[in-house]
């Protein structure tokens, strides 16, 4: 079967189990699932119901859709994702991606938990994501190109609107809620970055690294989505503060700072188009 057909099994199923118009997704990363349980009228499907969707084995990622309300605005929120560390070929970390444009996504926004290095970054705070690095080597639009999504050879001058950006800047400030803005890097995982390649990927230009996002937003970006990155900070990269690094604690960073995410989701749905 080829991948198309693949995509298409996938959208025709969550059409009819969701049942939604929504043109806004959001995709909740590690311990940030916390935004979809403010949703009314949900509709709930699991990864491993859906055709062709494998299902995460990452704890932090419950591995469903949800489609609700939001104050009237109808959204998608997919908890959890697929990552490259997992063994997973990127066209299948991409699938969910390309199917939520098949329904009719227009706006992704895209969360994640990830490592700052930008020196005066601290833990707990949020960074919109400005441009990226992909410092792994490989691309989700590798191969034969799926011409009924998007071209073969598609721009990436601004991955992560202006427009989009705008609306989360005045949603913090409205909020007064601090937002940082840099560029992420895409690292390959599982284990976290050396000092020696935090200290590479510093002089690169990143400002914050992590395991996901990248992927999925040239996914989006290939079919035209409008895509907004939203990074959660959850710990200081490895070499620039003391002690070492683990999962747990990035989750338990990430569930505190996921209130103020939920509250930065909250303002910037409302804030977009209808």
């Amino acid at each position: 079967m080829d991948e198309m057909k693949r995509i298409d099994a996938a959208t025709a199923f969550l059409a009819e189990r969701l049942g939604t118009d929504a043109r806004i997704a959001i995709v909740l990363g590690s311990g940030l699932g916390a935004f979809a349980e403010a949703l009314t009228a949900i509709r709930t499907v699991a990864f491993d119901e859906i055709p062709h969707f494998p299902t995460p084995a990452v704890v932090g990622h419950k591995g469903r859709i949800v489609a609700g309300k939001f104050q009237g605005r109808d959204v998608i929120a997919v908890q959890g994702r697929y990552h490259l560390f997992e063994g997973f070929p990127l066209v299948d970390i991409v699938r969910p991606i390309r199917v939520l444009g098949q329904l009719g996504v227009k706006t992704l926004i895209l969360t994640n938990a990830c490592g700052a290095i930008h020196p005066d970054f601290h833990p707990g705070e949020l960074m919109l994501i400005a441009d990226h690095l992909n410092l792994t080597g490989t691309n989700p639009l590798f191969g034969m190109n799926l011409d009924q999504l998007g071209p073969r050879f598609p721009d990436a001058s601004e991955i992560y609107g202006s427009g989009l950006r705008k609306i989360a800047r005045d949603a913090a400030k409205q909020l007064d809620l601090t937002l940082r803005e840099g560029v992420y890097a895409w690292w390959s995982g599982p284990s976290y970055e050396t000092p020696a390649e935090i200290r590479m990927i510093r002089m690169l230009g990143a400002d914050a690294v992590g395991m996901s996002t990248v992927p999925e937003a040239l996914a989006a970006s290939h079919m035209g989505i409008d895509v907004l990155g939203i990074a959660c900070l959850t710990n200081m990269a490895t070499g620039i503060s003391q002690g070492k690094l683990s999962h747990a604690d990035v989750l338990e960073t990430a569930v505190t700072a996921g209130v103020d995410l939920s509250r930065l989701l909250a303002s910037i749905v409302l804030a977009l188009p209808k």
